[in-house]
């Protein structure tokens, strides 16, 4: 059995036995088995292993040793196996986890424990256990087998969860063109909204196919929600990857200040409307403009600036409004970016690639070192790109990647490869875009018809266009009520000078 057959096996049994719990909630219950049976595993064989060389079993020192956790005896699958047909099996898989946490202190405050609850069939639970009993993690591959399964069925998940589901998910396919655009080879690597962690699975990936040493890459990352943030744990430890992943509002409580990194790679949530700004009107990181209360992307944009070392280059996604709103501001921040020579390429790409939004993004590369293509940006228009999956979705293909990526390669490196292709690619100077007002839509710049200018969905437009009007609306009020105020105070000195 392949391991797609093993993947559609195991989601089709799980998804059966979810009951009427939901998918947001059914997804911590099934990966967080999955994380059990893996480190259950690599114990078991890490065991036999010291049998055979005449060690301890029970000595924690030779599992720690070669960064093997520990599992104490009631956190044991075997163990788990033998009461999964019990009532309690609830309560034992809780404690397992609590144990497991207790004797792994980097795990501390990760695992799901609420196995036990009463909306959660143990008979369910246990027929879960024994569908999971069945695939063994404990070959040479295993880290590699149980990583594709773990990633397999947070897709799954988020497809399941709509719109949700993109809050913890970045499709593979928008990953893997970022890292092959970016090639993070060595040096920090940082996410500001790091979700599950698939960005820094791929950027070791990367490092591992193209003969590097992982450890060349120091991993950061930062997650608002608490149970995205222990997705993301798991999902770093079951790799082996050394990720500091700390929990909070980069905005507001910013858990690397003083951080400096050569490759940024994300996919912050869009359009946010509500991110704080009235309380960080003077922020540091604001140097090309204030970003308007009614959207986050431009302080996205401008975080990751703050945070790029000298040499350091970021690629992330956002809102197609991004590339030509003019709205509160933005469009001279737009500007001062493009003046300041910080925008490196723009990319288009198709809709149907996300599972929580129908509508298309773009790609931003923004670089600190651009002295070989000063004055100069590279536009992709990808629009026309990618495969249908299913009826919903679609995907990049490996061709659509290596076309994109090398185009950018090429345009990086002015190794003489790179051409102007009508209706893909061109590469535009400064006066160009002045031209264009600074917009930064690649269908202007290379010759293919143009679309709605920000692709943006209705709804989503009148939510944002609606917290614009409101900031405008409160505004007003301000200025009406401080001209008031002035009035009252000539009219008062008027009536002093009568008098």
């Amino acid at each position: 059995m392949d391991i797609q057959q093993i993947e559609s096996k195991l989601w089709a049994a799980a998804d059966k036995l979810r009951g009427n719990i939901s998918s947001s909630e059914y997804k911590y219950v099934v990966l967080g088995l999955i994380f059990l049976k893996y480190v259950s595993d690599a114990f078991e064989q890490q065991y036999r292993k010291a049998e055979s060389e005449d060690f301890n079993p029970e000595d924690r020192d030779f599992y720690t040793a070669d960064n093997v956790f520990w599992i104490p005896k009631e956190a044991r699958w075997d163990h788990l196996v033998a009461h999964a047909k019990q009532p309690e099996i609830g309560k034992l898989v809780d404690e397992a986890m609590e144990a497991i946490e207790r004797d792994n202190p980097t795990l501390k405050g990760v695992l799901p424990k609420n196995y036990a609850r009463e909306a959660l069939d143990k008979r369910r639970l246990g027929e879960l256990i024994d569908l999971f009993t069945n695939i063994r993690f404990d070959s040479t591959d295993a880290k590699d087998l149980l990583g594709q399964v773990y990633e397999y069925f947070m897709g799954m998940f988020a497809d399941s969860e709509g719109k949700n589901g993109g809050e913890f998910y970045t499709p593979r396919s928008i990953v893997k063109l970022l890292v092959e655009m970016l090639e993070p080879y060595s040096g920090r690597v940082y996410d500001p909204a790091c979700g599950s962690g698939g960005m820094f699975v791929w950027s070791e990936k990367f490092v591992e196919e193209h003969a590097g040493r992982t450890d060349d890459i120091a991993i950061y990352g930062q997650e608002l929600n608490e149970t995205t943030w222990r997705l993301a744990k798991m999902n770093m430890a079951i790799r082996g990857i050394d990720a500091d992943i700390k929990r909070g509002d980069t905005f507001m409580h910013d858990q690397f200040p003083d951080l400096k990194a050569d490759y940024i790679i994300a996919n912050p949530p869009f359009n946010i409307s509500d991110w704080g700004q009235e309380h960080l009107q003077d922020d540091i990181r604001w140097k090309y403009g204030t970003p308007p209360k009614g959207n986050a992307n431009y302080a996205w944009i401008q975080h990751m600036i703050h945070h790029l070392s000298p040499r350091g280059t970021a690629g992330f996604v956002l809102a197609n409004g991004s590339m030509s709103s003019q709205s509160s501001g933005e469009g001279e921040i737009r500007k001062q970016l493009i003046l300041n020579d910080l925008v490196d390429c723009i990319v288009t790409l198709p809709s149907q690639l996300f599972f929580n939004t129908g509508i298309p993004a773009c790609l931003w590369f923004v670089s600190r070192d651009r002295a070989i293509r000063h004055g100069k940006v590279l536009f992709i228009d990808g629009r026309n790109m990618g495969q249908m999956i299913n009826r919903r979705n679609r995907e990049l293909s490996p061709e659509d990647i290596a076309q994109i990526s090398e185009a950018y390669h090429h345009f990086k490196t002015d190794n003489g490869k790179y051409e102007d292709v009508a209706g893909f690619c061109k590469v535009a100077a400064l006066d160009e875009i002045k031209e264009r007002d600074f917009v930064l839509t690649p269908g202007r710049y290379v010759g293919s018809e143009e679309v709605e200018e920000d692709d943006e969905a209705f709804k989503e437009k009148i939510e944002r266009l609606t917290a614009e009007l409101s900031e405008q609306f409160a505004k007003s009020h301000e200025l009406e009520a401080k001209i008031k105020e002035n009035l009252a105070k000539i009219d008062a000195g008027t009536d002093r000078g009568l008098r």
